[in-house]
């Protein structure tokens, strides 16, 4: 007797943390857009981010640990991801902190991939890779970096000049940063099409083969 397959309540954990980072999106695009330059509000928000952040790596690891995998995380999850992601570098490129031809690559590569991933879900799961791993860490030492005010205080003279010499180091390893992963966005996501790609005609090959095997099975009966 099989055991009765296990239900998952769709209200739990990581989903109320999936839901909590979708509902920061506006907060932080209010929070970024309203103040950009007061030094408090702009730590507030970079905390705020980086919260977000937190509840996406939290809501993984429960999920996966306790077994409450649901077809809504499966779908709002990275949607809530890229959603936050995405806002952090609008909202940088409207106040001029980051090109608008920088956000706007990264966007088509991270939403044209998340599109994909779900157009491809029945030829197989195309699992993240080292390099896709590498340009998410890359991108959020760069937004942590270009959302914290560094620049507001090597702009002021009653900086005290270690603290400042500080600020001017982690500005431009924000700067680096987001270089490292524009290059690996680009690259992990012709990456990640080349092996949606070779998932996909591996699961043709199989459906031809399974095909052959019932034409075959077919044959045999007929000539009985």
């Amino acid at each position: 007797m099989t055991e009765p397959e296990k239900v998952v309540p769709v209200v739990n954990v990581p989903n109320a943390l999936t839901t909590l980072r979708l509902i920061m999106v506006p907060l932080f695009a209010w929070m970024l857009l309203s103040h950009p330059h007061d030094i408090t509000w702009r730590w507030v928000t970079t905390g705020v981010f980086v919260l977000a952040l937190l509840t996406d790596l939290a809501d993984g690891k429960i999920a996966r640990k306790y077994d409450l995998v649901t077809n809504f995380g499966k779908l709002w999850d990275p949607i809530a991801d890229k959603a936050i992601t995405g806002m952090a570098m609008i909202g940088l490129s409207i106040l001029g902190q980051l090109w608008w031809w920088v956000t706007i690559i990264i966007l088509i590569r991270e939403w044209g991939i998340t599109i994909m991933r779900f157009m491809i879900v029945k030829y197989g799961v195309q699992a993240a890779d080292r390099l896709g791993k590498m340009k998410t860490l890359t991108q959020t030492i760069a937004l942590v970096g270009m959302l914290a005010p560094f620049w507001a205080y090597v702009a002021n003279p009653s900086t005290p000049a270690a603290w400042s010499w500080i600020c001017v180091v982690l500005n431009w390893v924000a700067i680096v940063a987001m270089g490292v992963a524009l290059v690996l966005t680009v690259v992990s996501g012709v990456n990640y099409c080349v092996g949606a790609w070779k998932l996909r005609q591996a699961w043709m090959a199989q459906q031809g083969q399974a095909g052959d095997v019932v034409q075959d099975g077919s044959g045999d009966g007929d000539s009985r």
